[in-house]
């Protein structure tokens, strides 16, 4: 059931981002009076799709179809992508039929540089727009929430926390000498903006300054969703009881809090669950906070260490929910985008200098498909804040000077433009080939990560 819906929730999210940017591209198109034969969601084999001179029509159309200007929609068998075939451009479809033959008024090598800029631009264009669009949406109707605090709740023994140097009670003040006054600059700080670089942390203990210093290669594998620290000031949620577990023949129901286990008062998930595993066929007593009255009992974990409960962790600390007006929003989603653009980068570059591995910065389909379906499952904000970043991200990839995208296009169309003539066709389908080929071989690599980190 997991798998379907990762496969799910790929295909929406895809599909929403490819159909965006076409869209762009095709939109485009059709405002410089250029002919656009298809608009294709995914590669390869067409499974179906309509014209207005065949209808809908399943499989490949026949060899002498003429469409006489009319855009074939169709869905193709490789759901990793899409292209809008533009008479007379060199693209994706590798087509070149027209090479021997005089420009057409309707191609787009008949039209002048501006236009054609405008068309290979307009795809990333819109990956912007619906990232601007999204970001402004979120900032002006939901806000952003802030866990006023730096402190940590608790560090559990021989844990990664606990080798680093960490104790219960520590209140982070900078890391690699930047300020950090909430639970969401503690994050960024370590696994965004100092990614893959070693990290010096100024923690108060004790009402002492404590310096700790750590290499990089210790946080190599950390992800925000599963981050080592724990924030102080939280209850332990119960989101589901299984049906005949120990915790439903204890009597547990979900939305209970935890107050205390095996007499001991617990604030974090991470603590519950090693209390539960170090206790394996044990009556553990239990205080159970539910809605406003308290109700004792004893959970008996099985022999796996489980007791059949969802568990989160449920911040009651300071929380500022910031909010902002309509013409701050725009203001601030354009920062969003020029932070997380520089951001993401600075990763590439740390890619190609080797400082990170590709599948710490990059994902392929089956990390898009569980962030996709965990996003969603957090709710529409969380997957809407997916998909703007998926999207910028699409855009910045795009824009690249790399042969068969949109930037490797830009550039070939700029040096026409400048030296007054066309390249010849031969040269721009060998340079589109090779650079199909490198996609391919990255793509390739980054399914790899995908597939070793699941």
């Amino acid at each position: 059931m997991e798998m379907l819906e990762y496969i799910v929730y790929f295909g929406i999210t895809i599909g929403i981002l490819v159909f965006i940017h076409e869209f762009g591209h095709f939109a485009a198109a059709k405002l410089c009076n250029m002919r656009a034969d298809v608009f294709a969601i995914g590669f390869g084999k067409r499974l179906f799709g309509w014209n207005k001179i065949t209808g809908f029509t399943f499989g490949d159309l026949p060899e002498d179809f003429d469409g006489e200007g009319d855009t074939d929609y169709r869905l193709c068998a490789v759901p990793l992508g899409g292209y809008v075939k533009i008479a007379g451009m060199v693209d994706e479809s590798f087509d070149n039929d027209f090479a021997d033959e005089e420009p057409q008024p309707y191609e787009f090598r008949a039209k002048p540089t501006y236009q054609k800029l405008f068309v290979i631009t307009a795809g990333v264009l819109m990956n912007l727009i619906l990232t601007f669009s999204i970001f402004w949406g979120i900032n002006f109707f939901q806000g952003k929430p802030e866990f006023k605090t730096t402190t940590i709740g608790f560090v559990t023994s021989q844990s990664l926390a606990d080798s680093l140097g960490f104790k219960t009670d520590d209140k982070i003040v900078k890391i690699n000498g930047a300020d950090v006054l909430t639970w969401h600059n503690v994050l960024s700080e370590m696994l965004v903006t100092n990614i893959g670089e070693d990290l010096e942390v100024d923690i108060l203990r004790n009402n002492e300054n404590t310096v700790l210093e750590i290499p990089s290669v210790r946080l190599k594998n950390i992800k925000p969703e599963n981050f080592f620290l724990k924030i102080e000031k939280t209850n332990v949620a119960i989101t589901q009881v299984l049906e005949k577990s120990p915790a439903d023949s204890a009597g547990i129901k979900a939305g209970d809090i935890f107050l205390s286990l095996n007499n001991i008062p617990v604030n974090s998930a991470q603590q519950t669950t090693s209390i539960i595993k170090g206790n394996k066929e044990a009556a553990l007593p239990l205080i159970i906070l539910r809605e406003e009255d308290t109700v004792k009992t004893t959970v008996i974990p099985g022999a796996d260490g489980l007791i059949g409960v969802g568990i989160a962790d449920a911040y009651t600390g300071p929380l500022e929910y910031k909010t902002f007006g309509f013409f701050e929003s725009i203001t601030l989603a354009g920062e969003n985008i020029a932070n997380y653009t520089g951001l993401t980068l600075s990763m590439v570059k740390k890619v190609i200098i080797g400082d990170i591995e590709v599948g710490q910065a990059f994902g392929g389909p089956i990390k898009i498909a569980k962030f996709a379906a965990d996003s969603a499952d957090a709710g529409m904000t969380s997957f809407l804040f997916f998909l703007a970043m998926l999207s910028l991200s699409l855009a910045i990839l795009n824009i690249m000077p790399f042969p068969v995208l949109d930037g490797g296009h830009f550039v070939i169309i700029l040096i026409e433009g400048i030296i007054k003539r066309e390249i010849p066709i031969k040269i721009k389908i060998a340079i589109q080939n090779v650079g199909f080929v490198l996609l391919l071989l990255l793509m390739a690599v980054i399914i790899y990560y995908d597939f070793i980190s699941i």
